[in-house]
């Protein structure tokens, strides 16, 4: 067997490998669920996991657009926003995965966060959805807790809204459009993507719920409203341990 020969049987071997992977992994989880949390993982499995492509998405505005790329060969933390409007589950939802990634620390670049907008929101209520959670999680780290806390609160409301007053207390001395630059990667899903995640659902999307997909675009894993954003990062880690792709 001459040296092409063997490159094309690598080649062959690496194809197959990525595409078993995430099922390896799915029916793994499925069959010893202490890998993902010692006892049990607090999502629920998608078995077998189900492939998207990336033609099932289209970036919902132009930032968007121009990284879509980014959904390749990363493990993307997945919102959806079933309705028209985000209401405080769902908007709440959205915190919770920017806090999420950020406490993934040395394996943060391996991830990205992306939101499925499902119907067409008015643009001015999606604006304000993309500000607060580029600015509100800012609310948990100040000192005045109580006050804070109960801004916070206030604004997890769609009817209230993020004014340029409170934008300039938020930010302080930092610059603006550094400040306000979001990392989050807003899409609309095609009508077979929707298709896709109703079936999983069984009909019901709800708001607040999330889903894990791994690099090679297979939705792996679903979480209910109200998820726990520790548990959902040790269920992360330890997929992220013990994957060699992405």
């Amino acid at each position: 067997m001459n040296n092409q020969q063997k490159k094309n049987r690598l080649l062959i071997l690496a194809i197959f490998g990525m595409t078993i992977i995430p099922f390896l992994i799915a029916w793994g989880l499925k069959q010893y669920p202490g890998l993902v949390t010692g006892k049990t993982n607090s999502g629920q499995l998608i078995i077998p996991p189900v492939p998207t492509k990336l033609t099932d998405f289209t970036g919902f505005d132009p930032f968007s657009a121009e990284n879509m790329g980014e959904l390749s060969g990363h493990w993307l933390i997945v919102n959806v926003i079933p309705n028209a409007g985000c209401n405080e589950i769902c908007l709440d939802a959205l915190l919770k995965t920017r806090q999420l990634r950020l406490m993934l620390n040395k394996e943060l670049p391996r991830t990205r966060r992306v939101v499925i907008v499902f119907k067409e929101p008015v643009a001015e209520a999606a604006s304000q959805w993309w500000l607060k959670d580029t600015l509100l999680w800012r609310l948990r780290r100040t000192e005045n807790k109580e006050e804070d806390n109960a801004l916070f609160l206030s604004l997890l409301r769609e009817e209230n809204k993020v004014d340029d007053a409170l934008i300039e207390k938020l930010i302080a001395n930092e610059n603006r459009e550094f400040a306000l630059n979001s990392e989050l990667i807003r899409v609309k899903p095609s009508a077979r993507l929707a298709r896709i995640i109703a079936d999983i659902r069984q009909g019901s999307i709800p708001d607040g719920m999330l889903f894990l997909m791994d690099p090679l675009g297979n939705l792996m894993m679903q979480y209910e409203p109200g998820f726990n954003t520790y548990k959902v990062k040790d269920d992360l880690m330890h997929l992220l341990r013990i994957s060699q792709i992405g």
